[in-house]
């Protein structure tokens, strides 16, 4: 009898890649902007890639040092 939702092959992958290991579970990437800005002089986390756009920042003098880095999402 089947599992419902929980059979075929994702569950399969899944499965394989938990035995592997937590350093081989595919994780969900993000485009990440980092930078510095007036308030906070170290680099930091500004935003999402899809949120804020890096070009604008450094335009506008509200940024600077900027870098789009891919991160896990959950990272943050």
């Amino acid at each position: 009898m089947g599992k419902g939702y929980a059979e075929g092959p994702a569950l399969e992958e899944r499965i394989a890649a938990a035995e592997q290991g937590p350093d081989k579970v595919k994780r969900r990437m993000r485009k990440a902007v980092f930078g510095s800005t007036p308030r906070k002089h170290e680099r930091h986390f500004v935003g999402w890639l899809d949120d804020v756009d890096p070009d604008e920042l450094f335009a506008s003098g509200k940024a600077w040092g900027i870098s789009v880095t891919e991160i896990p999402a959950d990272a943050r």
